[in-house]
């Protein structure tokens, strides 16, 4: 990430200090690995903004750097000029992150007093005034040295991976609303109102692609052996193979042809009663390799799981609350038929004929990646659209790692997530779905924060 630096000035302040802390977010911004832009430090009083003036002299300089910074960093080294940010930084059009420096006891003296503790609510309330959306986080004041600041740093650039990565962006939709699930319902232009622009393929194009893919395409030569690499394919017969080879590589060309930035998929039952797969395995492969996808044309997953995958850079899964485990009332069973990215399971996957399907059509479900879901910290959050408005939710939680009977299908995992009956009832009572998505680590406070401040969804608190 790259982020445009702004140092804050204030005439009877020990301006200083503001030398020091220019050195001080260089250095914290650079060791996190990311870049910088900052202005000229010649070009106002210790290359900090006070003036009106000075103001629009950053305005300007940082207009004429749109379009290369993901985020801006308000440094205030000392209580500093609420007047000069305000001018300089309504325009920003980014996610910005007040960060005020510590006084230090022993340095309460005039030429070492920084009162930025006190500033901060001056340069707060001033953009809460003009509705310039900012960011604050614990705690109220931090050095930008220490060890704090850097995991506020590591936030924040997932924010602004959030923010950028969602503002606007293109979504796949292959095939219409999965027949059995009102569930899944979402209203495309309530969601192009937040920049989602949804692309729609019938499915019997995809099919007809399908069919007029070569056996012997480089293409389609390449991806049998990309898919053999992925995960164990021992048990599929070489034409179920080719088809979901196939299928792969007409995903692919959506995916190039019309740029799309993640994808929903009409996974049953037409792939299985006419092209005899069944189409987990690639989207999991989809998944691991960076590409969202969500099935069951659960659009509006997708949507979770890009920011998900945006904030934690690692594949995200939509997944069915299925079972309780037992009778722990915290503890449940999250699963889906085999569409979990290869690295989120405890080992290799391996390559199934879909149980339901072959229950009653033998030979029409090969595909289904299954396997467990390995032990790790993860949010859960999904959304749907209600009279114009996007509504989602956040949760933190963990996946155990607990053993699931060999027995038990598919790809799932024991997950314990705190409260978890109270959860489930607020989200039935909320209109939430049978799906949630799951993503990698703890990230609650960054999607909460992207979803809230800066694109304008309903966050719905599911937390007591």
């Amino acid at each position: 990430m790259k982020f445009a630096l702004y140092f804050g000035n204030r005439g009877f302040m020990p301006g200083e200090l503001i030398t020091g802390a220019r050195k001080d977010m260089i250095e914290a911004v650079t060791k996190a690995g990311h870049e910088y832009l900052a202005m000229d430090e010649n070009l106002t009083r210790y290359g900090a903004v006070e003036t009106r003036d000075e103001g629009r002299l950053y305005h300007d300089w940082l207009k004429s750097h749109e379009g290369e910074y993901d985020g801006v960093i308000l440094c205030m080294p000392i209580f500093i000029d609420e007047n000069g940010a305000i001018t300089a930084l309504q325009d920003a059009g980014v996610p910005i992150l007040m960060q005020a420096y510590p006084d230090e006891i022993g340095k309460m003296d005039f030429a070492h007093r920084r009162d930025a503790f006190c500033g901060k609510f001056s340069v707060t309330d001033v953009f809460y005034q003009y509705k310039i959306p900012f960011t604050v986080m614990k705690p109220h004041v931090v050095h930008p040295l220490s060890k704090t600041f850097a995991q506020n740093l590591k936030d924040f650039a997932a924010i602004c991976r959030v923010v950028k990565g969602m503002k606007r962006f293109n979504l796949g939709c292959i095939g219409a609303r999965t027949t059995a699930f009102k569930t899944v319902r979402f209203d495309e232009v309530t969601l192009q109102r937040y920049g989602i622009n949804v692309e729609s393929f019938d499915l019997s194009e995809l099919i007809d692609f399908v069919n007029k893919k070569k056996d012997d395409d480089k293409e389609v030569l390449a991806k049998i052996k990309r898919l053999e690499a992925y995960s164990d394919f021992s048990k599929v017969p070489a034409s179920n193979k080719l088809t979901l080879a196939k299928i792969s590589v007409v995903i692919d060309d959506y995916i190039r042809d019309y740029h799309l930035d993640a994808l929903t998929l009409r996974c049953w039952n037409e792939m299985e009663t006419i092209l005899r797969v069944c189409p987990c395995v690639l989207i999991s492969e989809l998944n691991d390799r960076g590409i969202v996808c969500s099935c069951e044309i659960d659009l509006t997953s997708a949507i979770t799981m890009r920011a998900m995958a945006l904030a934690s850079e690692q594949p995200t899964a939509c997944l069915d609350w299925n079972n309780n485990y037992g009778d722990d009332e915290n503890k449940v069973i999250l699963f889906h038929c085999g569409p979990v990215a290869q690295s989120l399971m405890a080992g290799k996957g391996t390559v199934t004929e879909h149980k339901m399907f072959a229950k009653g059509d033998p030979g029409s479900g090969w595909g289904t990646n299954e396997g467990r879901i390995k032990a790790m910290d993860i949010t859960i959050s999904n959304g749907f659209t209600e009279d114009g408005k996007l509504k989602v939710y956040a949760s933190e939680a963990r996946f155990t790692g607990e053993p699931i009977e060999k027995a038990y299908f598919g790809c799932g995992g024991v997950a314990e997530i705190p409260d978890l009956q109270n959860k489930l009832i607020r989200l039935a009572k909320g209109g939430f779905k049978h799906h949630t998505t799951v993503g990698v680590g703890h990230m609650k406070y960054v999607l909460e924060e992207a979803f809230q401040t800066y694109l304008g969804y309903e966050v719905i608190r599911i937390e007591g």
